[in-house]
């Protein structure tokens, strides 16, 4: 088996992996969103595609390939109907900012119609492979991907999550000889999430009786539904804003029941949230104590930006996911400020991190590994020192583990 590495090697984002068995195969293929966007290396002809999930630096590259090539996509339906939601709004962003427009809706159509959607364990052949797709307790329809071939079992762990968030019971840990992992945390535990729910509520009940707006920048797929969940479970969706692509996801999400756990936390608070529908209710949600959830999650473009310049004293920022470098939600934890429409602004309103990552930590990763039993490791999409520390640390536990640069070529 031969891997070659067009992203996502010693970084975050554009997870983009090639794997020539009997068929010629490719693991995602998505972009990275830092400071502008990054690309995979190159534009392989392929015979099939698994896409493990819908974020964009997994699947945001996908439709340019159907410019010149005809091949089937396989994944879960509800990672299809999100990709779809992501990739057209990343169409119409690409328009609004004059930007590079790197594949066009027609690309897309051609993405829909090759689209072969399979369910959690239900095992398929493609060409000499045995395919099967398993939960990644990441975000819904998130697939851990398991291809046997020649009696080898190659596990691709995509983004995974082994500990317990509300829509998410957590991944299946599969046996492996070749297992392909993340190691976005890799060095980093984090925190108990019962306490940090805990936390995060009072302080959003403190804003609530200073007369202020909690204002929750959140991903529209993933964090949008675990979030709205959190708030209901606590009976605040009465007095939640909800802007943005998260009413979508979230539909697409209840669409899939069978794909999410305690789905009727989301279904009640889908009921009793309001729906920005424009200016209105915007000025409405900003008139009174109020929680505004709203995308995008990074602060970069999105109905937040509409939000952030007109927060009152007594109100405060919560952010909640990863924020890359180069982002304005990165920008706004290390130097206070952000940038809009060209111009750099100083961000008054207090802010502070909660860390509800979607994603594995040291601890999940070390018990994945090990329960996994691969012969070969291979640390995929982490940072450099994530990627090289968690392949440093498996070695001296006696595993072949290994970090790949971009473009590099493993051999098995």
């Amino acid at each position: 088996m031969l891997f070659k590495f067009l992203g996502a090697a010693q970084e975050v984002g554009r997870s983009a992996i090639l794997l020539k068995l009997d068929k010629t195969l490719l693991l995602d293929y998505g972009i990275k969103l830092d400071k502008k966007i990054e690309i995979p290396l190159a534009e392989p002809n392929i015979d099939a595609l698994l896409l493990s999930h819908a974020h964009l630096d997994h699947s945001g590259f996908i439709p340019r390939l159907y410019k010149h090539q005809s091949f089937p996509t396989f994944s879960t339906f509800p990672t299809f109907k999100l990709s779809e939601l992501l990739l057209k709004d990343s169409i119409n962003i690409a328009k609004k900012d004059h930007s590079i427009l790197y594949f066009n809706k027609r690309d897309l159509r051609n993405f829909k119609i090759n689209e072969v959607p399979k369910n959690y364990e239900s095992e398929f052949n493609f060409g000499e492979s045995k395919i099967t797709f398993y939960d990644a307790g990441h975000v819904c329809g998130s697939s851990i991907t398991r291809i046997e071939n020649n009696n080898k079992q190659i596990v691709y762990t995509g983004d995974f999550k082994l500990t317990k968030q509300k829509l998410h019971d957590g991944a299946k840990i599969i046996k492996s000889n070749v297992l392909i992992t993340e190691s976005t945390y890799a060095t980093k535990q984090h925190p108990n999430r019962e306490q940090l729910i805990k936390q995060f509520i009072e302080k959003i009940k403190n804003v609530l009786d200073n007369g202020g707006n909690a204002l929750l920048p959140a991903f529209a797929v993933g964090r949008g539904q675990e979030l709205l969940a959190i708030l209901h479970e606590h009976n605040l969706t009465p007095i939640t804003y909800v802007s943005g692509m998260i009413k979508k996801a979230s539909a697409i999400a209840l669409n899939n029941q069978k794909y999410i756990s305690n789905s009727r936390s989301l279904e009640r608070a889908f009921e009793e949230v309001e729906f920005v529908k424009g200016r209105i209710e915007q000025k409405q949600a900003l008139k009174q104590p109020s929680i505004i959830l709203t995308t995008a999650g990074m602060l970069n473009g999105g109905p937040v930006l509409n939000y952030i310049s007109k927060l009152n004293k007594n109100s405060h920022i919560f952010l909640t996911g990863y924020q890359v470098n180069g982002t304005n939600g990165r920008m706004l934890l290390d130097s206070g400020f952000i940038i809009d429409n060209n111009e750099k602004i100083k961000i008054n309103t207090p802010y502070s991190f909660y860390d509800f990552s979607a994603h594995a930590d040291k601890k999940d990763l070390f018990e994945y590994v090990n329960k996994s039993s691969p012969e070969t490791v291979i640390c995929i999409h982490g940072d450099k020192e994530n990627a090289i520390s968690l392949a440093n640390e498996l070695k001296e536990q006696g595993f072949d583990a290994r970090a790949p640069q971009l473009n590099e070529i493993i051999k098995i």
